[in-house]
């Protein structure tokens, strides 16, 4: 049995689920999401909970009620709070500003790297931190790694675009005799 599957998941007043042909589309204060619900999982809305359901106990089945709970617990977040990832760019002459709907980055390379954000997805600069908003938690993590790849921390300075909560190991480097 899925401990995570099994938990209802309370929604706000102020959204509104609606759930039909496998399609739930979920509306708050932020925006509106939707997502296809796998076949093997049912959804049930009902004063204010939304509980997931499955019909067999195999072990595929079994994982996707959890994930499924997962992905529409962070609908209902998403659509009323939002989330928020923020990313830290260290190095000398290594910065990033905002242009329109996207990010130019001086990252050492002989040339500027511009990076458009997706739609849906907003950010705001701090000195060295890039704040990045949306309500698709998915997507915002998407975007936040890809703006990582493009260059991630070196272990020996610590150079690079890292997660704000990520701690680089630090390599020693090479002593001279």
């Amino acid at each position: 049995m899925s401990r995570v599957g099994k938990k209802p998941i309370p929604v706000p007043e102020k959204i509104s689920i609606t759930y039909n042909d496998r399609l739930l589309s979920v509306k708050g204060e932020k925006g509106t999401l939707t997502r296809k619900i796998h076949p093997d999982v049912d959804l049930k809305i009902e004063k204010g909970l939304v509980t997931v359901c499955i019909d067999r106990s195999d072990k595929k089945t079994r994982a996707l009620w959890g994930m499924t709970r997962a992905l529409v617990a962070n609908m209902v977040t998403g659509v009323s709070s939002g989330f928020e990832r923020a990313l830290e760019i260290n190095g000398l002459g290594y910065r990033a500003e905002l242009k329109g709907k996207g990010i130019d980055f001086h990252l050492g390379f002989s040339h500027t790297i511009e990076f458009p954000l997706p739609e849906g997805i907003t950010a705001k600069m701090d000195k060295n931190i890039i704040r990045l908003f949306g309500i698709d938690k998915d997507l915002l993590g998407h975007t936040a790694s890809a703006i990582r790849r493009l260059r991630p921390p070196e272990p020996y300075k610590g150079k690079g675009i890292k997660y704000a909560e990520e701690h680089i190991q630090r390599k020693a480097g090479k002593t001279a005799k």
